[in-house]
């Protein structure tokens, strides 16, 4: 039998700084480029903004002023400033920091004393200075090692800390901060800490109402079936309402933080309304199901407990049991206040609750309208052999599909929904079978504009699909923590694209609001050498090429993605992988984009479309060869 030697030179100790590199998803999660507002270099700003919160809800600081650019992100807050002794220590060693105090810092969301010390280790170059009773102190690092560690001198400035980072780019490739990710990220600190001014970029994000506040701006475009209830003690806040959506929406938060993935406080709220609503429907003997209660309920809930227990380094899901050592349970706190105070509304508020009553009675209907046909296409999707014919699924999903994913695993989980079988023969040999799935549509999706839920199950594609992505119940389980839509850049491909969107935007928006689904950016043009190759996103990108290759160069146009060899698509679709994700803001109306886009044509549809049509012949003739051109040697510009 071979052996393998296994000495002492086997065992290798890594320092704080190795150790955050070398695993950087243990402290951060995923690592991505910012087009998905979980990424990274989103997580990186949190950590060193939460310490800047956590000044303010100790009383120090009403002002916290947040600069992005290519350079680099300041963050620049006014609170007590770091102990100047300790500067160099709190951003660089592990388990040091004020937080461990509880006299200092009751209720905070960072506890490990990790945050600031991965932003440091991640980033290229990392400047903090603290500035206390007119003294300051900087200090200096680069990827977590100390450059210059500045004598303490004189100050006029304020008390409060400042940090300064620029992310790594060789662990965050091709990054980029999207304004509508860190602009909801800085409204969610305004409404959990009313009265906090943060000055982003020349604009100011303050609240006054909390929750209430929240839910408003979220619901601009909803017609709300009844004004929102709002509550708020000391340590719990939530407001509710009900729309006509699909499914369920929910922002909750502990301590501040945006647990995206819920945990303990948001079961102990759904239990907490459901519990309420049947005790006050029940004196007419009126008895409605949970499903039919939470169905297209619009809530956020906030509580802030002594030490709470997260499930992941990232904080996305509270695994807390206890409020304190004396306490109740997170679930009975919860459980109590906001069954007591929503029962009570009702009881005072009776429009509402008549108003709520016909919501409930109205999903009651729905689900019993589909629920013969459910039945049977459940069965359908079962003997459609799911797993082997439909879809591609990934080796994560492989082992035991009784055991419940990992989810630091499902966290980087995709899957590609493609247009027939070259397309997603291609991407199938090309993938990554690890984490990658592919889903085979068969031609063109049905337009389900204006439908109900009942199609979902009647039409066998969306059936099939919805169970492929694990969503009949809404998204808590889904499978795949990215949905691609891969389809060909020419106009049947634009189509089934246009298409793919109206199905999730009706009756799955959930799973668009939380930033899940996107669409996969293909080259539109090939451009080599017999020594280099390059793929092109545009036509200013086909150019640059060109130059490059400075000599004659070969130019293939893609048509569509089954022309792509599988070992060219494995090349854009592994780390340097282009993805533009489908952002929902507050203020989109999603029947009136559906309307616009899939109803029937609407005058102002037909203007646009006669504004903005444009055709040139040479163009049409363009189109129509594979390879377009042999570039001719580049000439150097005359000299004025």
């Amino acid at each position: 039998m071979a052996t393998s030697n296994y000495t002492e030179d086997n065992i290798r100790s890594l320092d704080w700084r190795e150790h955050i590199r070398l695993r950087p998803g243990m402290y951060i999660g995923k690592l991505g480029d910012g087009a998905s507002a979980d990424d990274g270099i989103y997580i990186l700003l949190k950590e060193v903004l939460d310490n800047s919160i956590d000044e303010y809800v100790m009383g120090f600081g009403k002002v916290i002023d947040i600069h992005i650019d290519d350079e680099g992100v300041v963050i620049r807050d006014y609170g007590r400033g770091i102990p100047l002794g300790k500067v160099v220590d709190c951003v660089s060693k592990i388990n040091t920091g004020g937080k461990y105090d509880s006299k200092a810092f009751k209720k905070s969301v960072g506890l490990n004393g990790v945050g600031t010390k991965a932003v440091n280790a991640l980033s290229d170059f990392f400047q903090v200075k603290s500035v206390r009773d007119g003294k300051e102190k900087v200090a200096e690092f680069e990827r977590g090692e100390l450059l210059k560690d500045h004598k303490p001198k004189k100050s006029k400035e304020e008390n409060g800390t400042m940090v300064f980072f620029h992310p790594d780019s060789s662990v965050f490739k091709n990054f980029k901060y999207r304004k509508d990710y860190v602009e909801n990220q800085l409204w969610n600190y305004a409404y959990l800490n009313a009265g906090l001014k943060l000055r982003f970029n020349g604009e100011t994000f303050i609240s006054r109402n909390g929750l209430l506040d929240l839910l408003e701006r979220k619901t601009k475009s909803e017609a709300l079936r009844y004004p929102i209830i709002h509550f708020r003690d000391e340590d719990i806040e939530f407001a509710m309402s009900h729309g006509n959506h699909y499914g369920e929406q929910y922002y909750s938060f502990v301590n501040g933080q945006n647990t995206t993935q819920g945990g303990t406080h948001l079961n102990a709220f759904k239990e907490g309304v459901v519990n309420a609503v049947q005790a006050y429907f029940s004196r007419n003997n009126k008895k409605f199901e949970r499903k039919d209660i939470l169905s297209s309920i619009m809530a956020a809930i906030s509580v802030r407990i002594e030490e709470p227990v997260f499930e992941s380094q990232t904080k996305t899901k509270l695994g807390s049991t206890d409020v304190g050592p004396k306490g109740p349970s997170v679930r009975k706190f919860i459980n109590d206040f906001v069954g007591q105070k929503l029962e009570n509304f009702l009881y005072r508020n009776e429009e509402t609750a008549r108003a709520l009553e016909k919501r409930i009675m109205q999903s009651e209907r729905e689900r019993k309208e589909i629920a013969g046909i459910k039945k049977l296409a459940n069965k359908r999707a079962k003997k459609a052999n799911l797993h082997n014919k439909k879809l591609r699924d990934c080796r994560v999903h492989f082992s035991d599909s009784s055991r419940k994913t990992n989810e630091e695993d499902r966290k980087k989980t995709t899957l590609f929904i493609t247009e027939g079988d070259s397309a997603s023969g291609s991407i199938t040999k090309a993938r990554d079978v690890q984490s990658q799935a592919v889903f085979s549509l068969r031609g063109k999706p049905l337009n389900c504009f204006s439908l109900t839920k009942k199609v979902v199950y009647e039409n066998e594609e969306f059936n099939l699909l919805q169970h492929a992505l694990n969503i009949e119940d809404g998204i808590e389980d889904l499978r795949y923590n990215r949905v691609v839509i891969a389809t060909d850049a020419d106009v049947d491909g634009m189509h089934i694209r246009l298409l793919l969107l109206t199905f999730f935007l009706q009756f799955f928006p959930d799973l668009v609001r939380n930033g899940h689904l996107y669409i996969l950016e293909t080259p539109l043009f090939r451009v080599r050498d017999k020594k280099q190759k390059f793929y092109c996103y545009n036509e200013i990108e086909k150019q640059e090429a060109i130059k490059k290759l400075r000599g004659k160069a070969e130019i293939t146009r893609f048509k569509g993605l089954g022309e792509i060899s599988p070992d060219e698509f494995g090349e854009f679709i592994g780390e340097d992988i282009r993805l533009e994700p489908v952002v929902l803001d507050e203020h989109t109306d999603i029947d009136q984009v559906l309307t616009y886009y899939m109803g029937k044509n609407t005058p102002t549809r037909q203007e646009f479309i006669i504004d903005n049509l444009r055709v040139e012949k040479d163009e049409v003739e363009e189109e129509d060869e594979e390879v377009l051109a042999i570039a001719p040697e580049p000439t150097e510009p005359a000299e004025a």
